[in-house]
This record gives structure tokens, sequence and C-alpha cells, in this order.
């Protein structure tokens, strides 16, 4: 049985750092690719970046040069590094865990900044 729990989400003020975890089990996860998603409140869910199989990362505009993406195979777990957060960065962070028909989330966990 495949699970994704996301965690180390929570309250923090702008400016600060959180770093979120996505930790899989029940699956081949060094063949999976890794996107963090989030939805903020009364928006769709947007991508924010991924990693790759082969550790190549990725991101949104948005988030470039304030996030960054790393996996650790062995632990079967990949991190989102977030700095300088803004207020704007307020959301339920997802972590989705997809390669071939394989296609996982997470029940997310919410991130919230604010002074």
């Amino acid at each position: 049985q495949v699970q994704i729990v996301e965690s180390g989400g929570g309250l923090v003020q702008p400016g600060e750092s959180l770093t979120l975890s996505c930790a899989a089990s029940g699956l081949a996860f060094g063949l999976y690719n890794v996107a963090w998603f989030r939805r903020r409140l009364g928006n769709e869910r947007e991508l924010v970046g991924n990693i790759s199989n082969n550790y190549v990362e990725s991101y949104q505009d948005f988030v470039k040069g304030r996030f960054t993406i790393a996996r650790d195979n062995a632990k079967e777990t990949v991190y989102l590094r977030m700095d300088t957060l803004k207020p704007e960065d307020t959301a339920v962070y997802y972590c989705n865990v997809y390669y071939g028909r394989g296609d996982y989330w997470g029940q997310g966990t919410q991130v919230t900044v604010s002074s």
C-alpha cells in the first residue's frame, strides 16, 4: 500500500524559513519524480516545483531563489526548503509522487506566514 505523508507545516513570520518533508512508502521511490503543489485559499492548486528521479530540479518563477527541493532516496523522502517566506506563500502544500501510471498524493500540510 502506497503512502505519501507531508509534514513540517506551521505558522511562521514573514522572512522566516520552513522545511516541509514528504515521506513515501510502498513504492520503488527512486524511480519516481516528485512535485510540490500548493493551494492558497480561494485559488486553484498550483505547481511550486519538482525534482526528477535523476535529481533535476525545476521551480515556478514565484518561488525561484527562495525555495529548494531536495531528495534523499535512502530515506524515501523529499524536502521543500522555503526561505524568505511571504504572506502570499500561505497555503496547503501537497506532495505528488509520480512515474508512469503511478500518481500518488499526500494529504497536505498547512503553512501560514503571518506577523
